[in-house]
Parts: structure tokens; C-alpha cells; sequence
């Protein structure tokens, strides 16, 4: 029986984390199953360079990008760049009607090509905004993973393994999914289609109900903000209880925590966005530029004018390749 062979496509700073765990669930596989032969190859865009720290594996993509029944593009970072013979290569293989993937950020270069129009593909909580203004032909979701069709996605993190259990499953069925997981002792196998986002109780680090559902108020009226008389009401408690409720376990009051929600929602979009600061601030429930433009600078320290323009720069210096450098 002939292995099939997956290619995992690296571009420059893809983290460890998320090959190790692609392989080691292929791997797993192998050993307990004779009939999942799968053969994994990694191929990086561009020439590894010596340096501190973990390396990239992999040898150039150029005469063994063809040879894969699979291709996974993996980044962990928003790649700036795709070279012509790559974009040319990808597509040929699309045409062919070979399955692609993208893992983490690898979505980035997907859509770029136009791989990805009309697909259902996962993208990171953190990118969502960026990613959906950029390409609107794609639906985003913030499902964990998706496999539409011919084309697979995961958001990243844990969702790379819960992807790679799905491909299991349907090659060689879900008991041999279930024994990788339980090799790797992961809890439960979770389906695509769950959120993202930890449940909300976990993240406040509190299961009280009133708690929970002021907060899930909150998130759901950023761009008209509820007052806090009419947060109390809305969850069935005086003003004076949802007050003691907020300090007691999250040592701050709900006009303080709320402020922050809007403020740190804000930045996300000042990142990720194209917006102008003004249609920011009045979308996170700001009145005015002025209002928004302080409340930003006493919470954060500098203005979002400043703070889009340092967080830009920075990424602009990071995605300049040295001198001499060839892209793949």
C-alpha cells in the first residue's frame, strides 16, 4: 500500500507547537494503525537562516510540492509575502483537485491566491477583524477548524490536533481518531464547529450566574454601551449588589470593567483594521474623538494615533527581509 504524503508548507517563525503537534498525531496513527500510512514532508518557503533558537526543518518546496496528496500551509504569523513560482505552484495544485489546508495564520496566503473564496475557513479570534476586512470572498468563522470541500483550516493552538483527528476519522474511521487521542491523552475529541473562546466562566475565573451575565451584556452591547442601573435590571439585581458582585470577584466596578472591555476592543481593531480611529471609537461606544482619544491614553498611556503607528512600524521592521535575502 503507497503512503500518502502530507506537505507541510513552513513559512519563516512558524512555532514548534504547532508541527509537533500535526506529526505527532500522524505518527501516533501510523503505529497503531498499518493500513494509515502517512508519510509527512516539510518544505519551507524560504532558506532557513542560522541563528538562536529553534529552527525551521524542511528543504525547499520546489520539486516536492507535486508529489503531495495533501498540502497544509503553516505560518503563525500573517505572511507579508508570496513569490510568483509558489503562488503559480498552489494553484496548479488546486486545479488538480489536491486538498489544501491551512494551519493557524497559513490562511493568510490562501486567500491572497483566491484559494479561499467562497469557503468556510477558521481564523484566530485575533486576526478576525484584519482577516474579514481584507477578504471579504471568505467566510471567516470562528469555529475551532473547518473542512469545506477540498480546503481545511484551523485557527491555531489545540485546533491543529482537533484538525488533524478529523482527517483520521474520515480516512480510517472514528476509532482510530479516538485511540490517537487517548494515546495523546486528550479529553475529548472536539468537532469543528465549536467556539473558539473558552467559556466565559473560566475566563472571569468565576461561575457566578448574575457575574456571567452581566458580562455577556456587556460584550453584547459594545457600540451602545448599557448603563449600569440598566445592566442591574437586566440580571435581576440592584445596583449596589452588581457593584459588590464586580469587586468581590473582579476587584473593580462594572463601569471600570466595561470601559476596559471597550477600550481593549478597540485596540484590537486599531491593530487590525483599516477603520479610522474616529469609526472606532464611536463603534466601541465612544461619544466623540476627544472622549475616545483620553479615555485610550489613561488606560493604555499613549493615544491611538501613537499606538497604531508603534504597533505598525514595528511590524513593518519585522517583515523587512535582510539584504540579500531570496524569497522562495
Amino acid at each position: 500500500m503507497t503512503a500518502q504524503r502530507i506537505g507541510f508548507l513552513l513559512w519563516p517563525q512558524t512555532r514548534a507547537l504547532t508541527l509537533a503537534l500535526a506529526e505527532e498525531a500522524l505518527r501516533v496513527a501510523r503505529r497503531l494503525h498499518p493500513e494509515a500510512l502517512y508519510d509527512p514532508v516539510f518544505m519551507s518557503v524560504e532558506p532557513s537562516v542560522e541563528g538562536e533558537g529553534w529552527r525551521l526543518p524542511g528543504q525547499s518546496w520546489q520539486g516536492m510540492l507535486e508529489q503531495c496528496q495533501r498540502v497544509f500551509l503553516v505560518a503563525d504569523e500573517a505572511p507579508q509575502h508570496i513569490s510568483a513560482p509558489l503562488a503559480a505552484a498552489l494553484k496548479q495544485l488546486a486545479r488538480g483537485g489536491v486538498s489544501i489546508g491551512a494551519l493557524s495564520a497559513g490562511i493568510y496566503p490562501l486567500a491572497q491566491l483566491g484559494l479561499l473564496d467562497g469557503y468556510r475557513a477558521a481564523v484566530h479570534w485575533r486576526w478576525h477583524d484584519d482577516f474579514t476586512e481584507r477578504f471579504p470572498k471568505v467566510i471567516a468563522t470562528n469555529h475551532l477548524f473547518e473542512w469545506d470541500r477540498d480546503r481545511l483550516s484551523a485557527c491555531g493552538g489545540m485546533a491543529v490536533l482537533d484538525l488533524l483527528l478529523a482527517v483520521l476519522s474520515r480516512d480510517h474511521g472514528a476509532e482510530l481518531a479516538g485511540a490517537v487521542s487517548e494515546e495523546l491523552v486528550v479529553e475529548r475529541i472536539r468537532e469543528g464547529n465549536e467556539r473558539q473562546r473558552i467559556p466565559l466562566k473560566n475566563r472571569l475565573g468565576s461561575s457566578h450566574p448574575k457575574l456571567t451575565q452581566a458580562v455577556l451584556l456587556m460584550e453584547a452591547n459594545i457600540e451602545e454601551p448599557l448603563t449600569t442601573d440598566e445592566i442591574a435590571q437586566h440580571v435581576c439585581v440592584s445596583r449596589r449588589q452588581l457593584e459588590r458582585i464586580f469587586k468581590q470577584y473582579l476587584t473593580r466596578v462594572p463601569s471600570q470593567y466595561y470601559l476596559e472591555l471597550r477600550l481593549n476592543r478597540a485596540r484590537q481593531m486599531l491593530m487590525q483594521t483599516s477603520k479610522s480611529i474616529i469609526q472606532i471609537g464611536l463603534s466601541c461606544g465612544f461619544s466623540s474623538g476627544p472622549h475616545f482619544s483620553s479615555a485610550y491614553r489613561n488606560f493604555f498611556g499613549v493615544t491611538p494615533r501613537e499606538d497604531r503607528n508603534q504597533r505598525r512600524g514595528q511590524g513593518s521592521a519585522e517583515a523587512t527581509p535582510a539584504a540579500g535575502s531570496e524569497r522562495g
